[in-house]
């Protein structure tokens, strides 16, 4: 897949924040996570600044810390033979799926000049999604009862997050073009009365990934307030 860190390298967006943001392509769940936990500790120590992660993952399933192991609608051999890993992380949230074709945006940020409110940050996460689906004209919806983006009575966007010292980690799925036959190994995040669409099968054709990250990059630029600074991968430590 096409890197767009180099194609937005000199990116320059009037806005008062830096927030350093990087593409990954495809990388493995606990990779990122590793990788999440590090940048996690240097954003705490003021040694890194507000930081956006975004990239793919293999086909994945991740149980959050309020997941329920019947949500997993096959036995975890099935899983495997499938080639679908499972891992239990700490974010909130039930059981999600990760895999080839979804846009996943983890944002390593300190929310303590946000006032530190988990609930606006939460909201702040749904309109950048609703704002990159506005771009397609399609029309993403929040939900009173349920977290996530929809379209319709079906979730497009997942989001879980989890915030400790006020420094936020993990963040949001957006269903771009998945195998949508691998949401049918689970209840998505535990939800058993509502469907899952995806952008490709929306518009009724392919979606290229590395587009829609381009574009909800920009729009998390501008609901976050921030200026973007581009890094290839090897920059981001230590910076």
């Amino acid at each position: 897949m096409q890197s767009i860190n180099r194609h937005l390298s000199e990116e320059t967006l009037p806005h008062p924040c830096e927030c350093r943001a990087c593409w990954l392509g495809r990388i493995a769940y606990d990779t990122a996570f590793d990788l999440q936990k590090r940048l996690w500790a240097q954003r705490l120590q003021g040694l890194i600044g507000d930081t956006l992660l975004l990239l793919e993952h293999p086909p994945t399933l991740t149980l959050g810390k309020s997941g329920k192991l019947e949500n997993l609608l096959v036995p975890q051999e099935e899983l495997a033979r499938q080639g679908v890993a499972l891992f239990f992380t700490d974010r909130g949230g039930d059981v999600t799926y990760h895999g080839p074709g979804q846009l996943v945006a983890y944002p390593i940020i300190d929310l303590t000049r946000r006032g530190k409110d988990i609930h606006r940050y939460v909201h702040d996460l749904q309109e950048v999604v609703v704002r990159t689906l506005a771009d397609y004209g399609v029309a993403g919806r929040r939900d009173d009862r349920y977290v996530g983006v929809w379209v319709g009575d079906d979730k497009i966007a997942a989001i879980g997050v989890a915030v400790h010292k006020w420094v936020s980690t993990h963040g949001l799925a957006l269903n771009v073009s998945p195998r949508m036959e691998h949401f049918s190994l689970i209840n998505p995040c535990g939800i058993r009365d509502r469907g899952v669409t995806s952008l490709s099968r929306l518009l009724g054709r392919g979606v290229p990934v590395d587009e829609v990250a381009r574009r909800l990059a920009q729009h998390f630029a501008t609901v976050f307030d921030a200026r973007l600074r581009w890094l290839d991968h090897d920059g981001l430590e230590g910076d």
